[in-house]
């Protein structure tokens, strides 16, 4: 069973989330910024991260640079699920191995669900 990590201020995207996961006999864990976030990851180690950008305490791209720097998560697949606009998202996010930057209202969770399954059959 592949392991999701949900990092995600926002409660309600983050429960949507975990929900379709479940359903789809994944294992999930949700954090509510990139502190809280980076220590689940160490824990979890997880197959593939769902990742905010705007978060309190750490930012997406912060938290990702730290992940990077350890030897346990530099090789983490990562998704970035962001409401910012394509030019606000920090041109580093290719060079910290993002696979795909996605706007969260663009995108149902079905179609996300479906993205990670392709990046986790990969």
């Amino acid at each position: 069973m592949a392991k999701i990590a949900i990092v995600e201020d926002d409660s309600a995207i983050s429960q949507m989330y975990r929900i379709k996961f479940e359903a789809e006999g994944y294992q999930v864990e949700t954090a509510e910024n990139g502190k809280l976030g980076l220590k689940l990851l160490e824990e979890m180690k997880p197959d593939i991260i769902l990742l905010d950008l705007m978060m309190p305490e750490m930012t997406g791209d912060e938290m990702l640079a730290k992940l990077r720097a350890t030897d346990w998560g530099k090789d983490i697949k990562v998704i970035v699920l962001t409401n910012m606009g394509e030019s606000e998202i920090p041109a580093s996010m290719k060079d910290l191995g993002v696979l795909s930057c996605i706007l969260k209202a663009n995108m149902t969770p079905r179609q996300v669900a479906e993205l990670v399954k392709q990046h986790l059959s990969n």
